[in-house]
């Protein structure tokens, strides 16, 4: 493995074992934009491939099929082909490949896969011919993709119902960063800064490789944000446009999704996002899927609801950042930032933010909290009245429902010390779990647990509280 891999491992030991096997393999490889793809590729094979072809986003057939040709030209030493579809294309590689020792497996990396097919385009088809009748039977061709159109890679090569139906031998899906793998990244960039900041970090810009490959070591945090969000030349500013529309057809309909739910803190059901959105029926569902294999979006189950119900929340950080700070920005301040840290804005972020890197690294929580071999489903929880009729509505974040008939209701607080509860608060949390137990009809044993960044500050004076998960715990592996 590259020493310059970091927080690879799984990944890594699946290609190796697919370079170890005696078959021809199909290895596709997942992701949205800036995630590492290609430079998990690049480093695991040494940049040492048999072929490598990029898409070109935007490009018609006629310019793709030039540069495919020019790649051949530069693999193969020969006079460059002038292909006219890609049925020639692949035949002249077949030819290529054929003319290659048989002595070792043979490497093909077609990055950016889907932005070779052009509209009206034999891509697929000529594909599909390529590797059943010809590389499939090798034994020893090794053919990797990658895309970050997410869902251009799902319709076409793992619910092919044609020739490539079941064909991909292997799918890989690179994930955001953890706050752990974020840690031990920025530790390698030489960065000083103590957890605190890095889960500031991580609020604004996620765990994407890429983003985090940009941020300058010397520099504080907030100085960061400010070079790359609101200086008006930082990287940042335009970086909303360039992401969702290379990664979607029809961007303004997934921005219009995003957009509405980074406007709801407590998330949107399906029904609410297509009320807001005026996007309905199969073209809703097929955004809110697209938009969840690219970990734009999560669901998560309502307590109580298995399907019906669910609650979609935005969880990209960029996005919410962008949307917050950025899209309506007219101050030209460079240095916003750091003059509004301790504004209401700014900290209500934090703690929204907060609450959704809770979320994400539930497995963390299961871990502090002891429970990582129980089984158990994450949930959230809300109730809303009838008006006027007494009750009073109530809604819980996080939702940890144990098989041995215990419930964690979470609460969770940002706060830049240890976090202390007032006699009210407490008084509200009673009120909260009373309200969970009457409207749920619990039978389950229901317990408190407080997730904060320094712990609570006297949690033996209330008794309310049952178990602590720290910031420190959702570092862990």
């Amino acid at each position: 493995m590259s020493t310059k891999l970091i927080a690879r491992e799984r990944e890594c030991q699946e290609l190796q074992a697919k370079m170890e096997s005696d078959e021809s393999e199909f290895i596709v490889i997942c992701g949205r934009r800036r995630i590492g793809k290609t430079f998990l590729v690049e480093e695991f094979f040494q940049h040492k491939f048999d072929f490598k072809y990029v898409g070109a986003h935007g490009l018609s057939t006629r310019s793709q099929l030039k540069n495919f040709g020019r790649a051949l030209k530069e693999y193969s030493r020969k006079p460059q082909e002038n292909f006219k579809d890609w049925s020639d294309a692949f035949y002249a590689l077949k030819e290529y490949l054929t003319n290659l020792s048989d002595e070792k497996r043979k490497v093909i990396f077609i990055d950016e896969m889907p932005w070779m097919d052009s509209k009206r385009s034999d891509f697929v088809k000529s594909l599909e011919y390529f590797w059943n009748s010809w590389a499939a039977a090798q034994g020893n061709i090794v053919l990797i993709a990658t895309g970050s159109a997410t869902s251009w890679m799902s319709n076409k090569l793992f619910k092919n119902r044609g020739g490539l139906h079941n064909r991909v031998t292997s799918r890989i899906f690179l994930r955001p960063f953890t706050l752990h793998e974020t840690e031990v990244f920025l530790k390698k960039k030489r960065f000083a800064w103590d957890r605190y900041q890095i889960l500031q970090c991580y609020m604004a810009f996620g765990g994407i490789p890429y983003y985090l490959k940009q941020l300058n070591p010397t520099e504080s945090v907030a100085q960061n944000i400010d070079r790359f969000c609101f200086d008006p030349e930082g990287m940042f500013r335009t970086e909303f446009d360039e992401l969702y529309n290379a990664l979607f057809a029809s961007a303004d309909t997934y921005i219009k999704v995003v957009k509405a739910l980074a406007q709801h803190r407590e998330g949107l059901t399906n029904a609410e996002i297509s009320k807001i959105t005026k996007i309905n029926g199969r073209n809703l569902t097929r955004v809110l899927k697209n938009l969840e294999q690219c970990d734009f979006i999560a669901r998560r189950a309502q307590f109580g609801h298995k399907k019906r119900g669910t609650i979609y929340r935005l969880i990209d950080f960029y996005t919410l950042f962008y949307f917050r700070f950025i899209e309506n920005d007219l101050t030209l301040d460079p240095h916003w930032w750091t003059g509004n840290m301790s504004s209401g804005e700014v900290l209500a972020w934090n703690g929204w933010t907060f609450e959704l890197i809770c979320l994400e690294h539930h497995s963390q929580i299961k871990q502090a909290l002891g429970i990582s071999g129980v089984s158990t489903t994450i949930s959230t929880w809300r109730f809303v009245p009838v008006k006027d009729d007494g009750r009073i509505g109530a809604q819980v974040d996080m939702v940890i429902t144990r098989a041995d008939r215990l419930i964690h209701l979470v609460e969770i607080k940002f706060h830049k010390g240890q976090y202390s509860i007032t006699s009210r608060y407490d008084e509200e949390i009673r009120q909260r779990v009373q309200t969970f137990i009457e409207e749920t009809d619990q039978k389950y044993g229901v317990v408190v647990t407080f997730i904060t960044t320094y712990g609570l500050k006297n949690p033996t004076s209330y008794g309310i509280v049952h178990s602590e998960v720290t910031m420190d715990d959702l570092f862990k592996t």
